[in-house]
């Protein structure tokens, strides 16, 4: 299996050659894609390379070849579905991120204890936490996002694993547990957000 650091540099290559193909430009050179992203030109034909994408003495990558790579890597080209714990505002917001739709990523269901939330239409159905394991067999799904409440997340998280998730992404505010052959991605924004104030400050000192 690739390292995070890997998948991290191909999510950081796919974003500034799509804004490249935008402005225009259907070939691109290595340092080109360094100078865009910050990683070495050397570290770029290294990881272009292992995605198998052969460039041109002369005229460099293709654009659209090396985007191909990519998500076909991600598997782009089939549609990936979610499910989704937690219907707050964090989990609203989710449900409503338009940008989903363009990465093939779908979100087939929501869970919450609310049965206000349960009866209320939103853009995916909501059900109780008790019909996961129904959903996640039904759709075939392997990844989920939680946002709940800090004190309901690791109760909520071992139900998941239990119904075949494989992969979480948590925003609540609480380092979870999983087993080895779950991979989990915790979103921390009041971290980030912290981290960005405080080097901000030491900038100015």
């Amino acid at each position: 299996m690739e390292s995070t650091a890997y998948t991290k540099r191909l999510l950081t290559y796919r974003l500034s050659l799509s804004h490249l193909k935008e402005v225009g430009l259907t070939d691109v050179f290595s340092y080109l894609i360094a100078g865009e992203t910050g990683i070495s030109a050397a570290l770029v034909r290294k990881d272009l390379a292992q995605l198998k994408v052969k460039g041109k003495r002369r005229g460099g990558y293709e654009i659209d070849v090396i985007l191909d790579a990519i998500n076909n890597y991600f598997g782009d080209n089939t549609i990936n579905r979610v499910v989704l714990a937690g219907m707050g505002n964090i989990g609203r917001a989710i449900v409503n991120y338009k940008n989903f739709e363009n990465r093939r990523i779908k979100i087939v269901a929501a869970f919450d204890l609310d049965p206000a939330k349960q009866r209320k239409k939103y853009d995916v159905p909501v059900y109780p936490m008790e019909k996961c394991p129904d959903i996640v067999d039904k759709y075939r799904v392997n990844v989920a996002v939680i946002a709940v409440p800090a004190f309901s997340a690791q109760t909520v998280c071992d139900r998941l694993i239990q119904c075949g998730i494989r992969g979480i992404m948590n925003f609540a505010p609480v380092n979870l547990k999983v087993p080895d052959h779950v991979y989990i991605s915790n979103v921390r924004l009041c971290d980030e957000l912290q981290q960005v104030i405080y080097h901000s400050t030491k900038t100015n000192q």
